[in-house]
């Protein structure tokens, strides 16, 4: 391989380096705007979201340093904010606490393999080109996912709105039980905080949504802890943490972690890459550019490998980060850049303030911050349009809620390939009548204009066909002719959007014309694709049936069909030398088409 090769290599994999000679000055400014606001956010944010995760405060600052500077070098979304993520943290602490006790140094180990775990997973997806498997994750399963993970992030905190140490679980039952059992418990000043803080959260949204309510909260209240010596009534405070940047280690590596976390790992990577992916083509979309989801895969491994060995939690692309960044002005994915420079500055001088910050505090940003994520216009969206994606939609809720949150999200995603196999096994299948003054022919059930051609019956199947909808299409064929056997004279199945066959399908479609044939009904295809022909040739039921049986359209069958019935009585009329008028099937179905 020469150099201009290994160049070449280089600039296709570094992303960076096909937009960053044309750079602009303007560009810089608003990057640096966008990440300078999303750096001020961000910082009380991932300290929260840490804690869900059943981390310390610091590893969500860990978690938005290195990994937001790797990301930019291959990902090809401009506007993604990436950081520490609720729904990820939620998923962590319900397969990483199994492991290990949440606050423990095992359980930070766990974490930070898993992150590992993530990288690998994500970039291998990538060098296999496996995006599809993001369509695994439906609307109703993401909104079921999104509705019940703020429900139990909320119940999880309440413990700490309360000043109550309650047990760690996904399971909102058994925290509210806890919850219900140690009442009597509750921290009168802890409960005084968090109520104060969702006061001012909400007011300070309503008066300024773009104002860093959550960086004033936490500075307000840990002021008021130093001022008046709360701390004396057993109030939980964020107390010292390590100041400097995360060190370079090896995460501790086992494979009996890896192997129980490979629930985990599946459940995290799928859902990262739904919101990568969502998040990246619908501003790629809104702003006209190109967005590569393999590379996006790519990107976000990297980001989470890398960033495992400075003790990183595992990160992903952030809605409200990114539409606030948006809003910022973000150019480019520099201004990521930019918001790991504030972490970096936060980390190196500004660790000690964070001492009397009450957990009670971030509890309260936890909770308003998460509850924004359920949408009840979407799910009424969902039965306005498709009751069954509904249903979907809530029994993955429910699902999430009280069986589990990585076996909520598979049964969601089972129930919705269910749904898919027995949609696709009960295609739209229609009798088909001819328009007048056209070529076209239409279902006759909604089409009045349409009108049924004697002697012929037409049928079209809005699907295509395979093992699990073979037989009902079998079934459909069979009883429409048998309905009319004494009135029909072939069957034209209407092959335009048959797009594929496999062999179940293929003996079907043989049992049918066998059993037509005893019936004395021609059997026909009209408008197939060139690729599904062939397949009937290489089974042989092509040559069964015969070249003449197929034709480039349902007109061209019907014209090709009357012909040949007028040219054979004709025959047989001279024959016979009958005096009867003489068939006019075409002449008179042509004068339909022309009038």
């Amino acid at each position: 391989m020469d150099l201009k090769a290994v160049l070449s290599w280089i600039r296709n994999k570094f992303t960076i380096l096909i937009w960053i000679s044309d750079y602009t000055k303007d560009e810089f400014t608003a990057d640096t705007k966008a990440g300078l606001t999303i750096g001020v956010i961000v910082i009380p944010q991932v300290m929260a979201y840490a804690v869900i995760a059943g981390l310390s405060p610091i590893y969500g600052l860990y978690g938005s340093l290195i990994p937001l500077l790797i990301y930019p070098l291959f990902g090809t979304s401009r506007h993604l904010s990436l950081g520490v993520v609720a729904t990820d943290m939620i998923i962590i602490v319900s397969g990483a606490s199994n492991i290990a006790e949440p606050g423990t140094s095992g359980y930070v180990s766990v974490v930070i393999l898993l992150t590992m775990f993530a990288g690998l997973v994500h970039i291998a997806l990538s060098l296999l080109r496996m995006g599809f498997l993001v369509n695994l994750l439906s609307k109703p399963v993401i909104f079921g996912f999104t509705a019940a993970a703020p429900l139990i992030i909320g119940f999880s905190q309440l413990g700490n709105i309360l000043g109550i140490d309650t047990e760690n679980s996904q399971y909102v039952g058994i925290l509210l039980i806890d919850l219900i059992e140690k009442i009597e418990s509750v921290n009168i000043v802890a409960l005084a905080i968090g109520l104060t803080g969702f006061l001012m959260l909400y007011l300070l949204k309503k008066w300024k949504p773009m104002f860093p309510r959550a960086l004033v909260l936490l500075v307000s209240s840990g002021l008021v802890v130093w001022g008046f010596k709360l701390q004396l009534y057993n109030l939980d405070l964020i107390g010292p943490i390590p100041s400097g940047l995360p060190s370079f280690e090896f995460p501790d590596i086992s494979l009996e972690n890896f192997r129980r976390l490979i629930p985990t790992v599946t459940t995290l990577v799928v859902v990262q890459l739904m919101t990568v992916i969502s998040l990246g083509k619908t501003y790629a979309s809104k702003y006209k550019y190109p967005i590569n989801p393999n590379r996006e895969f790519f990107a976000i491994g990297a980001a989470n490998f890398v960033g495992s060995f400075f003790q990183s939690p595992p990160i992903s692309g952030s809605f409200s980060r990114t539409v606030v960044s948006e809003q910022a002005g973000t150019k480019t994915t520099l201004s990521n850049v930019v918001c790991a420079a504030v972490i970096c500055l936060t980390l190196l001088f500004l660790t000690p303030l964070f001492y009397y910050i009450p957990i009670a505090a971030l509890s309260s940003i936890i909770i308003l911050a998460v509850l924004s994520l359920i949408d009840i216009d979407e799910l009424k969206y969902f039965f306005r349009t498709k009751p069954e994606d509904g249903y979907i939609a809530i029994f993955t809720f429910f699902s999430v809620l009280f069986i589990g949150i990585q076996e909520g999200i598979l049964l969601g995603i089972g129930g919705s390939l269910l749904m898919v196999l027995y949609r696709s096994s009960r295609p739209n299948l229609a009798v088909l009548g001819h328009v007048g003054g056209t070529r076209t022919y239409r279902d006759l059930s909604r089409n009045p204009n349409a009108s049924p051609i004697e002697e012929i019956l037409i049928l079209r199947f809005d699907a295509s066909i395979n093992f699990n909808n073979a037989e009902f299409i079998k079934d459909f064929i069979i009883h429409k002719s048998e309905e009319r056997n004494k009135k029909i004279r072939a069957v034209i199945v209407d092959a335009k959007s048959i797009n594929d066959l496999d062999t179940t399908a293929i003996e079907a479609l043989r049992s049918v014309m066998e059993t037509l044939e005893t019936w004395n009904i021609e059997f026909h295809f009209a408008g197939m694709k060139t690729p599904v022909q062939k397949l009937l040739t290489r089974s042989g039921l092509a040559r069964s049936l015969g070249g003449t049986h197929f034709h480039e359209s349902t007109h061209m069958a019907v014209k090709y069909l009357l012909d040949k019935w007028d040219r054979k009585e004709n025959i047989e009329r001279d024959e016979q030398e009958s005096e009867e008028e003489a068939p006019h099937r075409l002449s008179d179905y042509l004068k339909r088409v022309d009038r």
